[in-house]
């Protein structure tokens, strides 16, 4: 098999083995806990600029099929797994998980020690890295890592969204407006099953244009790179606060934060999973919730009507936020899931109530 190389920033260099397309990649490496859904996170366009590991050890033993998909492309840098299986056997497979790579020129290392790599980034934090089967020098490997542009200060939604609006669905007794800063699939089939028509525009729609469409709710979708350089989307957004009803998720729930004053910070490593707990502080209820983010609001930086409503019980970290008086509630984690549980999904009847 032909040899990869994995090079981080702070100078640690892993040999692996390649698969999936050859070449050169470079982004922020950061881990994801969830035991399947592989397709649906290499597809997520909030993953754009990160190399992604997966820390169940065997990955790629159902294969790819045309369904599971959370856009039109694989978003990720590059993919790490300790194994990729050699086989796969699913009734919807489609091609393997190598092939799928390749289809899409995304470079992938197996044979890695997922569980020392792991620990590695707990301790030091996410690290801009470079995956190459092209180079084997350690030390330019090491420099390309430390040059990389990485994801703070990058506004890489451009990347992902959309360049015109469209309509996801037609039908529907009620209309949302999507603001598409690397929307996922699964968020518009919730928001359709919810009796919405769908109306997906570009991230940077300005906010008289989607009054003008006169919409029943805004939904502020997910995506990648660093909230505090959404300046543009973050000024339009201010404006429609209080004039439509707002759901923010994920990077949706940090522009809102923005939107009210807040600031956004990096996490060490981030939360990127199917098994994060999360408590709904009105009920006291804990959600085992899906997550993705590398960013988080700053509670303190917040006014005082704006109610915190869910808080991370692994962190104490700022994961739902609402105000009565700006029509607006988000959360930071995915309640759509794709992969992961359905605990969250009454949120979406909640936006059918707005």
């Amino acid at each position: 098999m032909k040899k990869a190389y994995l090079a981080l920033e702070d100078g640690l260099v892993i040999e692996g083995n390649s698969f999936g397309a050859e070449g050169e990649a470079t982004g922020e490496l950061v881990f994801n806990t969830s035991l399947t859904g592989y397709q649906e996170i290499l597809t997520d366009p909030s993953y754009r600029g990160q190399i992604v590991m997966m820390t169940h050890p065997l990955i790629g033993n159902y294969g790819i099929n045309d369904q599971d998909i959370e856009s039109s492309r694989i978003q990720v840098e590059g993919f790490v797994v300790r194994e990729v299986a050699p086989l796969f056997s699913n009734w919807r497979a489609k091609r393997s998980l190598p092939d799928y790579l390749k289809e899409f020129g995304i470079p992938g290392i197996e044979g890695v020690d997922t569980r020392m790599l792991t620990v590695h980034i707990r301790e030091k934090g996410s690290l801009k890295a470079v995956l190459s089967t092209t180079n084997s020098d350690p030390q330019r490997l090491v420099d390309k890592a430390r040059k990389s542009p990485g994801v703070i200060g990058q506004n890489l939604v451009p990347a992902v969204s959309t360049k015109t609006a469209y309509f996801w669905q037609k039908d529907g007794n009620q209309k949302a407006v999507v603001l598409d800063c690397g929307v996922k699939f699964s968020i518009l089939r919730y928001v359709a099953k919810a009796g919405f028509q769908i109306l997906v525009v570009p991230a940077e729609t300005p906010a008289e244009e989607i009054i003008s469409e006169r919409p029943d709710c805004l939904i502020l979708s997910n995506g990648p790179g660093d909230p505090a350089a959404l300046t543009k989307i973050v000024a339009e957004v201010k404006k429609l606060l209080g004039r439509v009803p707002i759901f923010g998720i994920c990077l949706g729930h940090q522009i809102l934060g923005q939107a009210v004053g807040g600031k956004t910070y990096k996490l060490k490593f981030g939360h990127h999973g199917g098994n994060h707990p999360v408590k709904d502080l009105a009920t006291s209820r804990v959600l085992i919730t899906a997550q993705n983010h590398g960013f988080c609001v700053d509670p303190e930086s917040l006014s005082p009507e704006v109610k915190i409503t869910h808080l991370n019980l692994n962190d104490q970290s700022l994961e739902g936020m609402e105000s009565k008086r700006l029509n607006f509630f988000s959360v930071q984690f995915h309640p759509e899931a794709g992969p992961g549980p359905h605990d969250a999904l009454y949120l979406f009847e909640r936006v059918n109530r707005s």
